[in-house]
């Protein structure tokens, strides 16, 4: 049956040709926006014309949110029901199965997998689900069942929380809607490593498995060496090079509770007596270990985004510099340091100039050995440079 959807067009200076051609988002200055479009429900869908009116795709509609559109799919008449949400997932899931061979994993990564503002961790039986987009809020039932269909999940958390949801104007909410949530941190095992992870109280969805691939190139780095990990969370690098054979691995994060599943994972693993823990500031924490004349083979520091966005670039790329400046000397001659970003606003080049200046200021020399970005249960959607966000630079110093 053909779906009956409202109408949005975009202005004619507006640049159909890269909607055409796949890139996903519609700004709010690029679309005709009369009284009709901004009457539109939060997360209805419309199909996108051009000022010609020729369409488009079906896209999600947000009046409240800068970016107002969001391409979901080119059939214009397609029914966004549970059997949509069956297929997108079927096809997202078939991409991992293939990768590993556990069920810990990216399920789904947003625009890249086709569900726009979606992004679903796999924890074994459990699904953490961060619907940072509105459609998705409003559809959430579908998408939960869906889940639960194409993988087995017993459990599906919805985690509404953080800057995105801000933006498109969606309140904080973090609640099971199938199953029961788990009485302890789920233990997630990459790289020969035990992680543990809080699906209810941790960060973001509760372990970060866009790393891993950075993470098995540092423990090749790390054997028979000694290693600090700063901005550490639950133990990323630490845990993973330990598993490489590093004798020891010292973890810095500002968060005792992230700490805490630090040293729980390290047990877990085996590795508790040669891991050990030092909450406190990074930058504070980098120069009190420099004054007290320590050095490591392996210094690591994977920091939250400093430049969120285009406006805090300038200074996210002073904080990137500062990071490599403060961490060179903590490294033994000949050793390595890997210096990693999470902000889609600072590019490979901008973040590898601030970082290989930061070294320079530091009175040392590093040549770059590795570049790394996220795991491939991260796909990058070429057309959206926001999906391809994460960089890890590894220099011998």
């Amino acid at each position: 049956m053909t779906q009956a959807y409202p109408t949005i067009r975009l202005k004619p200076n507006a640049e159909a040709r890269a909607i055409r051609h796949g890139f996903p988002w519609v700004y709010d200055n690029e679309l005709v926006t009369d009284r009709r479009t901004r009457n539109l429900e939060a997360g209805s869908l419309a199909v996108l014309e051009d000022n010609e009116r020729k369409p488009l795709g079906l896209v999600t509609v947000n009046p409240n949110s800068r970016i107002i559109a969001r391409m979901l799919d080119r059939d214009t008449e397609t029914a966004v029901d549970q059997a949509w949400f069956t297929a997108r997932l079927q096809r997202a899931y078939s991409h991992r199965a293939r990768l590993y061979d556990q069920p810990f994993y990216r399920l789904v990564h947003a625009e890249a997998d086709g569900l726009p503002g979606v992004v679903i961790d796999r924890f074994g039986d459990v699904a953490v689900v961060q619907p940072n987009a509105a459609w998705a809020d409003v559809r959430f039932t579908e998408l939960a069942q869906a889940l639960v269909d194409v993988t087995g999940v017993t459990t599906v958390i919805k985690n509404g929380t953080g800057r995105a949801r801000t933006l498109e104007g969606l309140e904080e909410v973090t609640e099971v809607t199938l199953g029961t949530a788990p009485e302890a941190p789920i233990p997630v095992p990459m790289n020969g490593a035990t992680y543990m992870a809080d699906v209810m109280g941790g960060q973001k969805t509760g372990l970060f498995y866009d790393q891993r691939p950075n993470h098995a190139f540092a423990a090749q780095l790390a054997n028979g060496g000694r290693v600090l990990d700063v901005f550490s969370h639950v133990g990323g690098f630490g845990l993973a090079m330990l598993a490489g054979g590093a004798t020891s691995a010292l973890a810095v994060d500002g968060s005792a509770p992230a700490l805490e599943l630090a040293e729980q994972g390290a047990a877990a693993s085996g590795f508790g007596d040669r891991f050990a823990t030092r909450k406190g500031d990074a930058f504070s924490t980098l120069e009190a270990l420099a004054e007290e004349g320590e050095q490591f083979d392996v210094v690591i520091c994977d920091p939250p985004a400093f430049a969120p966005s285009k406006k805090a670039l300038d200074a996210g790329l002073r904080a990137y510099e500062r990071v490599a400046r403060l961490a060179t000397p903590l490294v033994k001659e000949g050793g390595y340091i890997g210096l990693c970003s999470c902000s889609h606003a600072a590019d490979l080049a901008k973040f590898r100039g601030a970082c290989t200046r930061g070294i320079g200021r530091a009175g040392r020399i590093g040549q770059l050995i590795y570049t790394g970005y996220a795991g491939p249960d991260h796909p990058l959607l070429p057309q959206l440079a926001e999906t391809g966000y994460l960089k890890a630079l590894f220099y011998r110093v």
